[in-house]
């Protein structure tokens, strides 16, 4: 019997820091990255036509990688077709990425916590009630950044990124009420965390960036059946591989998948994504 992969999906390379964690946890899976190139930046779209085109790529992919499990690693899709996929996949586990609020809430000192997202994830009803049930009692800046995740992209097949950009970015979650400041800023897209080091340094103050990769890998851990002892090593240096919808990434892209020990498939899925951008 094939071994069964783990499959993560984001719309670029952000997943690529759950991918990080995900290995640390499970060095003895075999993974699947899926970028959705075709369709980034999600926040382009209208929610029906975006849950629709998540959905129906998501018969493809499962069909034909066959995982054990799937890893939603964007909080922009998670919010939006966790509950689609779900109905419409039964058979398949998924693991959605949502944004950090409860633990964000429980570890605060001053009371003062930002949840720097996409514009979408800002949006969704799902943030805003796990505010209302998990933060009740704090106050909660939502942040909708237009620009951050482009400019992650770009830092990471390129190397390189205007800070003065970043600062401009994040400066909205920088608040100061009656003698307090802002002590956590939740990393609500999982490309923020590669423009970590950049924030910390154009940072008005320190603050604790909290990022969820090591819990949502921990929470796709617990969900795969166990192994047994004759599968644990039986993958072969390079079987993990990288999937791109458009079926072109560029150099850099693929220079930083074979960084991550991904090797690209040269054909793309084939589902249209054509429809439902503006």
């Amino acid at each position: 019997m094939t071994d069964r992969p783990v499959l993560v999906f984001d719309s670029g390379v952000g997943g690529l820091t759950v991918l990080r964690e995900a290995r640390v946890l499970m060095p003895d899976r075999r993974f699947v990255y899926v970028a959705d190139d075709a369709g980034f930046p999600y926040g382009a779209w209208a929610e029906e036509a975006l849950s629709s085109h998540i959905v129906t790529l998501f018969r493809e992919l499962l069909e034909k990688y066959d995982p054990e499990i799937a890893v939603i690693a964007c909080n922009t899709a998670s919010t939006l077709v966790l509950a689609a996929l779900r109905a419409a996949y039964p058979d398949t586990p998924f693991v959605g990425t949502v944004p950090a609020i409860k633990p964000a809430a429980e570890r605060t000192h001053s009371g003062l916590v930002s949840v720097l997202a996409t514009p979408g994830t800002v949006r969704r009803q799902y943030t805003r009630d796990l505010i209302d049930e998990w933060a009740s009692k704090v106050h909660v800046r939502l942040v909708g950044s237009e620009n951050l995740a482009a400019l992650a992209e770009a830092y990471m097949r390129d190397g390189f990124v205007d800070e003065e950009a970043v600062k401009a970015e994040i400066s909205p979650c920088f608040v100061e009420m009656d003698g307090r400041r802002t002590d956590i800023v939740v990393l609500a897209c999982t490309h923020y965390p590669f423009l970590a080091n950049r924030m910390r340094k154009t940072a008005p103050w320190p603050v604790d960036w909290l990022d969820p990769a090591e819990s949502i890998a921990r929470r796709a851990l617990s969900l795969l059946r166990p192994r047994r002892r004759r599968d644990m090593f039986a993958n072969s240096v390079g079987a993990d591989i990288a999937v791109f919808t458009s079926g072109a990434p560029d150099n850099a892209a693929r220079r930083l998948m074979q960084g991550f020990g991904l090797y690209p498939e040269k054909q793309a899925v084939s589902v249209d994504i054509g429809y439902g951008i503006p």
